[in-house]
């Protein structure tokens, strides 16, 4: 029987200060216990430049979550690989949150606001988008940004164009002060190792 291994945080960030990795990883493991999914090792999928668990050196987000296979909250199939999980695309029906619900955006019939720019912080391979992670998840700068995806794979009037379609490597954000301008609600994808 599959376990749920994969969703996008209910719970939202106004900046792009997440407490760094160590603060994502404990949201994410939080947000799995609350809705019944605990007792596995959950990360975020986010890039950093500086990890002092990994030597002061970058640590690539598609390095922190494991080997697959991931299942969201109804146990659809997200992806059995890495490599499938990153030749993907978004999509508003499967990259749901931890109770099922899909995130707002371009998809037909969303409600409003549109919030499906995820923070990242990386290239469509999963490796570190240099200088777009909100200086690793501790910043709430205008002078800072960071890589966002798109959940459902959508970009303005429902546009799949270019990296529109990519659920992790979409476009950088306006800055890490404000999470939302351009899409977003400072969500980010937790993963089951």
């Amino acid at each position: 029987m599959p376990a749920v291994g994969f969703f996008v945080t209910s719970a939202t960030s106004v900046t792009g200060n997440l407490g760094g990795l160590a603060g994502a990883d404990f949201t994410c493991g939080r947000l799995a216990q609350a809705a019944g999914f605990g007792g596995r090792a959950w990360r975020a999928y986010l890039s950093v430049e500086h990890d002092a668990a990994n030597g002061n050196r970058p640590t690539d987000a598609r390095d922190r979550i494991g080997s697959g296979p991931w299942y969201n909250a109804s146990l659809a199939l997200v992806a059995d690989t890495l490599a499938d999980l990153h030749a993907r695309a978004g999509d508003a029906a499967l990259l749901v949150d931890e109770g099922g619900r899909r995130i707002n955006g371009q998809w037909s019939g969303s409600p409003g606001p549109v919030q499906h720019d995820i923070l990242t912080g990386s290239n469509a391979d999963g490796t570190l988008a240099r200088g777009l992670t909100c200086s690793d998840w501790t910043s709430a700068s205008t002078e800072a940004a960071a890589q966002v995806g798109h959940s459902d794979g959508l970009g303005p009037n429902q546009s799949t164009a270019g990296a529109l379609s990519s659920w992790n490597s979409a476009h950088a954000n306006q800055n890490c002060a404000n999470t939302a301008p351009r899409g977003g609600a400072g969500r980010f994808y937790c993963f089951a190792r």
